[in-house]
This record gives C-alpha cells, structure tokens and sequence, in this order.
C-alpha cells in the first residue's frame, strides 16, 4: 500500500512539473499587451509642384489591441489599425475628395496597418526612445512591407505613446498621383505618413 501511495504521489509531481517551465529557461516568451486608444491619430502629408499639403485624422474612433511577443529569438508585435478614407480630413474640400478618390475610398473604404515586429523591447521611459519595426501598410487592395521609425514613450499618467513615420509612394500601390487643371497641378509621388498611437498597457 505504502509503495502504492509513493506511485501516485511521484506521477502527480510529474504532471504537475510539466506545466511548469523555470524563469531562466531559454527560449520562454515575454507577453505585453496594449491597448491603443481610440484618440490615436495619422497624418498624410505630400506636396504639389506649387504647395503642400497635410491630410489628417485627429481621432482614431476605435480601440485595437497590440501584442508584443519576446523570446531569445526575437520580439513579434502582432496587431493592427484600420483607417477609415472617409475620415481623412485636407482642409480642403478640393484636395479631400481628390485624396480619397486616388485611394479608391468606394473600393477600399479602409488603410490597414499590420504591426509584424519591433528591433528590440523599449524601456518604456519618459524620455522618447527611437526604435525600428517592420509593418505591413495596405491601400487600395495592395499590401507592401516596410521598416518603420519609432519614438517611444510613456507619461505620468501611464499612457505608452508611439509615434511611427514613414515616407511611401503612390506608385507602390499602383496608384496615380492627383492632377488638375489639364495636369497644371501635379501631386508628387512621395507622401510622408506619420502616426501618433497613445496605449494602455493591460498586462
């Protein structure tokens, strides 16, 4: 009976250890999770021959959730943001309705910003830290791979704020630049797109 008991104990120990895998252990991932507020906000700004331009959109209106995944290997971040074309704001009703046009807002009523991976953790400091990742940025139905520049921050308040920039071009997806005036005013091919994602960590 008594090796019996000493049995049942040792393959309880043994399920139980299974589960667990020691701090140190090499390959273990570390897991945050942050949740983007819906006052994020995306700025386009280009230029013509004869001025430029710079379309917003103060409000994101939504809240989306990013991972961040580390391990001895590397450091995923996995999510994304959908922008809306409607919201796109050029203070001006003209170069508006042109930007939406070109980016075949009836088509493609959504920009789509896939979050794939960061070069390394940040501190998460006051003090803006740079950093770099890849994304994957999709307009009009066509999706191109980018390396992205961070800043990275978080305030008093304990919101992470990461501000990315990024220049692309109408011609990466298959786009054609805005024209007026019997191609007078030419819209250039370079567009410089930066993002402001204010986040909550909640792990």
């Amino acid at each position: 009976m008594l090796y019996k008991n000493i049995f049942w104990i040792y393959l309880l120990f043994l399920l139980l250890t299974s589960f667990v895998l020691p701090s140190n252990c090499p390959g273990l991932t570390e897991r945050k999770k942050w949740v983007i507020s819906e006052n994020s906000s995306l700025c386009v700004n280009g230029s013509t021959n004869v001025n430029k331009f710079s379309c917003e959109i103060l409000a994101y209106g939504r809240t989306d959730t990013l991972t961040v995944n580390k391990s001895d290997k590397e450091i995923v971040l996995s999510g994304s943001i959908g922008i809306n074309i409607q919201s796109f704001d050029c203070h001006n009703s003209m170069m508006t309705r042109d930007l939406r046009k070109t980016l075949k807002e009836k088509q493609f009523p959504m920009l789509h910003i896939i979050f794939l991976s960061l070069n390394r953790l940040p501190d998460l400091i006051p003090q803006p830290e740079p950093i770099t990742g890849m994304v994957d940025i999709e307009i009009a139905g066509v999706r191109q791979h980018f390396e992205v520049k961070y800043k990275i921050s978080i305030d008093d308040q304990r919101v992470v704020h990461l501000l990315g920039s990024r220049d692309i071009n109408f011609s990466d997806f298959n786009l054609i630049p805005p024209r007026k005036l019997g191609g007078m005013i030419q819209t250039k091919d370079k567009l410089s797109v930066d993002f402001h994602l204010k986040m909550k960590t909640i792990n």
